[in-house]
């Protein structure tokens, strides 16, 4: 399973950041973001798996492709905000990840206005 690969990796990242940060800790932010950066590729391909079965919804349902496009805007905003903060904490700079938590949920919503509009929409038209 690639859990245990991810687990695997993501282990030797917080060792091998451990034992970096008692002997160079300049380098140490360097060894978590290239394990974290490793971890990321490692699932690209259930990603796409994920991508392409909402494609999929969205070519049988007709819906708009704006709608589409900024469901994977949200999501991506999401994982980068996640990423971003966490390295933020890491470092332990956690009030600036809690500013780039804070941001990415107000760029969420902004993404989700129109998702937001237009199933309202729907809802209006089946209402009698």
């Amino acid at each position: 399973m690639d859990i245990f690969r991810i687990i695997g990796i993501g282990l030797l990242t917080c060792i091998a950041a451990l034992i970096i940060k008692q002997i160079r800790p300049e380098f140490y932010i360097v060894v978590v973001i290239a394990g974290s950066i490793v971890i990321l590729f490692m699932i690209i391909d259930e990603l796409k798996t994920v991508f392409d079965y909402f494609l999929t919804i969205f070519n049988k349902t007709n819906l708009n492709y704006e709608l589409w496009s900024n469901m994977l805007k949200i999501v991506g905003v999401g994982f980068l905000t996640e990423f971003a903060s966490g390295i933020c904490v890491d470092t332990g700079n956690a009030s600036i990840g809690e500013k780039i938590v804070i941001a990415g949920k107000i760029l969420i919503l902004c993404l989700a206005l129109p998702i937001i509009s237009n199933l309202l929409n729907v809802i209006i038209e089946i209402l009698p």
